[in-house]
């Protein structure tokens, strides 16, 4: 069986080399070098071009380099075989570090600091503690289950909102509609970590900010149309929202000219926020091409109507 990866993002050779450690024999071919595309039966991608998928006759299986696999589901050309997304250590771990950063820099007032550095002024300010701050989480999956984690052995208040009843261990949780609004009213720093679907597209809008109390935060270490960023940039502007910590925007990269990235409280990073690092998820690659080998049940097999 012949494996063909495909990301402009990743390193393949890399990828290569950790993947041969567990499958030693494997073939393993790089976009946009296939050979004859009857070879491929399984394909590692992330981003991979419209229609490539739908080229290979004999594609048996489709593994994500990404935790998020709407890029792949809105290919109208995608084939319907199993398809499998990422969820590794390193990834959640990132994750889980990325989010608390987030939380603890507007908590901790890390900006003011270093406007405090630059006049060389030596101001310490008031922050209160950690656990009189409530934060609250959208979506408690693998990455917002850690997330929570995390943030509860630094004591800070943790809710937790999905789309139906999760539990984890020291955090609130709500679900539904009217579980949303009770969470948000006792949110003073929000994360969104949801999947993309229909229905959490545009979730984070005015209605959601005026929701929140004045003086909250925003972290969206998610995808960047779970954002509606005209409304962002007014619930900012009139003060209602203290600031704003986006890993992720509509358009990738962010163009130059893009309001947020000159506004003074919002905070921006690439798309980094976790990251698939080979050496540490291979494993799991690994682990579905067994499974697929075997005809077993495969790990983190996507529901295509949930879009997860």
């Amino acid at each position: 069986m012949t494996l063909l990866f495909c990301s402009s993002s990743d390193n393949a050779d890399v990828w290569r080399a950790e993947i041969a450690k567990r499958l030693p024999g494997l073939e393993m071919r790089v976009w946009p070098d296939v050979g004859d595309p009857a070879d491929i039966r399984m394909a590692l991608v992330w981003k991979p071009p419209a229609g490539l998928l739908a080229s290979l006759p004999n594609l048996s299986l489709i593994v994500s380099l990404g935790a998020g696999v709407e890029p792949l589901l809105e290919d109208p050309t995608l084939p319907d075989v199993p398809l499998v997304r990422m969820v590794s250590d390193g990834l959640t771990l990132d994750m889980a570090g990325y989010v608390a950063f987030q939380v603890l820099r507007w908590h901790r007032q890390m900006d003011d600091y270093a406007a405090l550095q630059a006049q060389a002024r030596w101001e310490p300010l008031d922050h209160g503690p950690a656990s009189a701050v409530t934060v609250g989480i959208l979506g408690l999956g693998e990455l917002g289950a850690a997330a929570a984690r995390t943030l509860r052995t630094m004591d800070y208040h943790v809710l937790g909102w999905s789309r139906s009843p999760k539990q984890v261990e020291g955090v609130e949780s709500f679900s539904g509609p009217d579980g949303l609004a009770a969470m948000l009213a006792r949110t003073n720093t929000l994360v969104c970590l949801l999947p993309l679907t229909p229905d959490t597209q545009g979730i984070l809008n005015a209605a959601l900010f005026a929701a929140l109390p004045a003086g909250a935060v925003v972290i969206n270490a998610a995808r960047g149309r779970h954002l509606v960023e005209a409304d962002l940039l007014a619930a900012l502007d009139s003060g209602h929202l203290r600031g704003a910590s986006l890993d992720v925007t509509v358009t990738e990269p962010l163009p130059p000219g893009h309001p947020f990235w000159r506004h003074p409280k919002i905070r921006i990073t690439p798309h980094v926020a976790a990251v698939t690092h080979p050496s540490l998820s291979a494993a799991q690659v690994a682990e579905a091409v067994r499974a697929f080998r075997a005809g077993e049940p495969l790990p983190n097999l996507v529901d295509r109507k949930r879009g997860y």
